[in-house]
């Protein structure tokens, strides 16, 4: 329970705050377009789910029993820490909440120090050249 608390409270993984996209298997595109989603395609074929994902409503996922394989791998930096009870839901929480702040407040324009927080505590990722990659 205190990981689905934390991933409800959190939604940066589907909201478009770490990722541009999803990638997408030859078999996830049609029922996905059949529940209204945007499925685009590739120049070399392949089919991603954009994001902000379009099933997001709050930061609740309306196509949960539905979603993809690269939605249903994906464990944050922080759902890893909290699964692992490196860090408590209330530590966790708070870095959740701690980032939307630094994303309300930086507007459109994220600085560096905005990015170097998400890369840390949720992509695990550093450094630019590893930024607006798949979520895969």
């Amino acid at each position: 329970m205190p990981l689905t608390t934390l991933c409800l409270r959190c939604g940066l993984c589907c909201d478009g705050t770490l990722f541009t996209h999803v990638p997408l298997r030859h078999t996830e595109a049609a029922p996905l377009k059949a529940l209204g989603l945007p499925v685009r395609e590739r120049e070399d074929g392949t089919s991603v789910l954009p994001q902000r994902c379009a099933a997001l409503d709050g930061r609740r996922c309306t196509a949960y029993a539905q979603r993809p394989e690269g939605c249903r791998r994906y464990h944050c930096n922080l759902f890893t820490a909290l699964s692992e009870g490196e860090v408590s839901l209330d530590e966790a929480l708070a870095v959740v909440d701690g980032a939307h702040a630094l994303l309300a407040a930086a507007g459109s324009e994220r600085p560096p120090e905005v990015e170097d927080y998400l890369d840390r505590h949720f992509r695990g990722r550093h450094g630019a050249a590893r930024r607006g990659s798949d979520a895969s």
